[in-house]
């Protein structure tokens, strides 16, 4: 510290304000004495971590073998100089006793990576054989490449110790996709010292800037389950930023996209029939198709995809979800391999996941059936592009035997085009422009969105949207707009997210999910997080009291809405957590105001390498959403899930879904339902499972079966054969069926196969 601001810190010492000043710090640092020199310690600390290695990769002379034992010649010299791997989660700046060293290589076709991984209780290791992005409660290592250098996103793969894969897109826009697979290899190997992991990652796999001296960023990481810990090196301290500018670097000599063009042909079958009577079936109806998907790597970084007749088939059904009383639409997730690819582009920044009104500007669920698709997308320089086009069958199908389709046989088009220029790691400026057309009707939106940071520990966010509409008769044209902002403000000991949010009551946007229009709203949160003394305390890593607040006003609902609500969290070892909160508001519905004070638990544990337990519970008010006679009540909702592991190829998951609503004034119950869900999977190994679903639903008095063998190979490469079946609660009364009485009949059964390949 420069002396004289030692000589100045001695005399401000003297006065009553440093006194003043101990005592703040005290609340924030929990260490007067220190808290100075915690801070200078810090700044310090800081900027050495700005200061990130770069790495010159030696190329391979032979390939290694991916079988998870490290004695290759490429792996003979020593590991990377890395020095300390810091813990993220559940909270920064730990260190653990399991040491991990990384190797890095390459050649013409692939980039190589080796783990070693040691472990003082090697017996405690958790690991599984179980299916792709299936893997996360186990120990496991991994990586984040940015491999175009951009600072925008990363390819994120993680391999447990059975070398079972998982891999995550990350974008600084829309955060972590799961549901996008790539073609990479692993295997892993445990051993009395901990255990050791390989990767094999194709260079037409991932879009990178070819070139004499190519450039990514690095990150590693690892987990260990007991612990309940992740690390990495280098470190992400707190700040909103994720691992986007905390990259290292890595330079490869010469490296240079191999010509890439990929076709997957695909063939489905599925055969389906329902219960005529109740000894008759009626005749199957049988469908068969074949399909053909293409990728052409135009450049390194740009690629071209195009399909005709797309395999979209489902291989497992929709989970239930509680569908009684629901106010805003359900979410599902997108399942179909083409619009999973390189999505992310489409997301808009100001958004916060479930929290936001608008959860996807593009929701490739809209495209029920399309007949064919064409998605182009890459970056050029710091601005990354996407285009999507389909067009959708579903809207000109019959609706049902009694209302006609004015508008059968036509297909709508779903067009979306996508810019974002690059400001620097986790800044962004952008553009899309949506278009769906049907009929003699559309509808147009445009807009534009901008992400930029604060310093190290703050960001800001938003977007705006312009829509326009008229109506498939071409009679009724409407506009609207749309904006949200999102402010991010987040260091070890404070955590701060604000958003604000308004969509006219016209804003309308097709290719879209969100759960209403004429709303203005805004909510705070804030956390302190507090780290108990590690020595006395080994179970309980942090303890954060949190504060949440929202306003807003609902013109369709008629009505201003709020909600005050303070709570606690704690972290545990084990991956462990417990929340408690209560809060106090109210939400219009039909021109009234109810109240929806509540209290909510949850919580959950790997209580042992064989034992995962989660459980919610929400008691308090709630509003029966009828629209012309709605009334207050009183909601339980409950839920409690149980995974069991026996060994590493078997698992076994149960839940429990419960909801009861009865009259707040009466006590009249109104409605009960329970929704179980049951999951068995067998998995012989990385590529091949046979799974069995069992789903109850008490409201709607059905059940629902999957039964599924898989095989895949790699990513694209895939063969699925299942069998489903719909049970219900009916009854047969003057030559028609009468819903929810009677006894329970398989009413609906149905077979599908599907098989594919990827060529390159």
């Amino acid at each position: 510290m420069p002396r004289q601001a030692k000589r100045g810190r001695t005399q401000f010492r003297n006065g009553s304000l440093w006194r003043i000043l101990t005592v703040l710090c005290a609340l924030i640092a929990g260490n007067p004495c220190l808290a100075k020199e915690k801070e200078i310690a810090t700044q310090q600390e800081g900027q050495k971590r700005n200061i990130l290695p770069i790495f010159r990769i030696e190329k391979a002379s032979t390939a290694p073998v991916i079988d998870g034992i490290l004695e290759d010649e490429v792996w003979k010299p020593p590991p990377l100089e890395l020095g300390d791997w810091i813990s993220y989660d559940p909270l920064y700046g730990e260190t653990i006793q399991q040491r991990t060293q990384v190797w890095v290589s390459y050649d013409g076709r692939h980039l190589y990576f080796a783990f070693r991984c040691f472990d003082p209780e090697p017996s405690k290791i958790k690991t599984t054989v179980s299916r792709r992005d299936n893997m996360w409660k186990d120990d496991w290592v991994g990586l984040s490449l940015d491999s175009l250098g951009s600072g925008q996103g990363s390819y994120d793969m993680f391999v447990n110790p059975s070398g079972i894969q998982g891999d995550i897109l990350t974008s600084s826009a829309s955060g972590k996709k799961l549901s996008f697979d790539w073609v990479w290899d692993s295997a892993g190997k445990l051993d009395d010292q901990g255990y050791s992991v390989e990767m094999r990652l194709p260079l037409q796999s991932i879009r990178f800037k070819s070139g004499s001296e190519a450039h990514m960023g690095i990150l590693f990481w690892r987990r260990v389950s007991r612990l309940g810990i992740s690390v990495s090196w280098p470190d992400i301290p707190p700040g909103g930023q994720w691992v986007f500018g905390r990259h290292a670097t890595l330079l490869f000599d010469n490296l240079r996209q191999p010509a890439m063009l990929e076709f997957i042909p695909s063939v489905t079958y599925s055969l389906n029939q329902s219960r005529a009577t109740p000894h008759k079936w009626a005749t199957p109806d049988s469908i068969g198709e074949a399909g053909l998907s293409m990728k052409w790597g135009i450049t390194s970084s740009i690629t071209l995809e195009g399909t005709i007749n797309p395999d979209f088939s489902q291989v497992e059904s929709d989970a239930f979800q509680i569908e009684v009383n629901r106010r805003f639409p359900i979410f599902f997730s997108e399942k179909r391999p083409f619009f999973m690819e390189g999505m992310g582009i489409f997301d808009l920044a100001g958004a916060l996941g479930r929290d936001s009104n608008m959860r996807a500007a593009v929701h490739t669920r809209r495209i029920a059936d399309p007949s064919f698709g064409l998605k182009a997308s890459g970056t050029v320089g710091r601005l990354t592009f996407g285009i999507l086009s389909a067009s959708d069958e579903a809207p000109g199908r019959v609706f049902n035997a009694t209302e006609a389709n004015p508008y059968l046989g036509k297909n709508k088009s779903f067009n979306v085009a996508r810019v974002r220029f690059s400001l620097g790691a986790s800044q962004h400026v952008g553009a899309i422009f949506t278009d769906t057309e049907f009929a003699r009707g559309h509808n147009r939106v445009a807009g534009g969105d901008l992400s930029f940071r604060l310093g190290q520990q703050q960001q800001l966010s938003g977007a705006v949207l312009q829509s326009g509409v008229v109506s498939p008769d071409g009679g009724v044209s409407k506009s609207g707009l749309a904006a949200q902002t999102l402010y991010v403000y987040n260091t070890k000991r404070l955590e701060v997210f604000s958003q604000f949010e308004h969509f006219d009551q016209d804003f309308q946007m097709d290719t879209a999910f969100y759960n209403r229009t004429g709303i203005t709203n805004a909510w705070l949160y804030m956390g302190v997080s507090f780290y108990p003394d590690k020595e006395k305390h080994p179970w309980l890593k942090r303890v954060i009291p949190l504060f949440y607040t929202q306003y807003g006003h609902d013109q369709a609902a008629g009505g201003n809405e709020s909600l005050a609500l303070l709570g606690l969290m704690l972290r545990f070892t084990r991956q462990g957590f417990l929340r408690i909160d209560y809060g106090k508001g109210k939400e219009p519905w039909a021109g009234r105001i109810f109240r929806r004070d509540a209290t909510r638990i949850m919580g959950g544990a790997q209580l042992t390498k064989w034992l995962n337990i989660a459980s919610w519970s929400r008691l308090g008010y709630a509003v029966f959403y009828d629209p012309s006679n709605p009334f207050q009540g009183e909601s339980r909702s409950h839920s409690f899930r149980v995974s069991l592991q026996p060994n590493t190829k078997i698992s076994q998951g149960i839940s429990l879904q419960h909801v009861g609503f009865r009259r707040a004034v009466s006590g009249e119950p109104v409605f009960s339902v329970n929704i179980w869900d049951s999951r068995t999977t067998y998995q012989f190994n990385a590529h091949f499972f046979l799974r069995a679903i069992l789903r109850i639903d008490s409201a709607r008095k059905r059940a629902l079966t999957d039964f599924l063998a898989s095989y895949e190979l790699v990513p694209g490469t895939v063969v699925y054969a299942g069998y489903g079946s719909l049970i219900e609660k009916r009854t047969w009364s003057n030559n028609a069926w009468l819903d929810g009485e009677g006894d329970y009949l398989t009413t609906k059964r149905g077979f599908f196969f599907k098989a594919s390949y990827r060529w390159q």
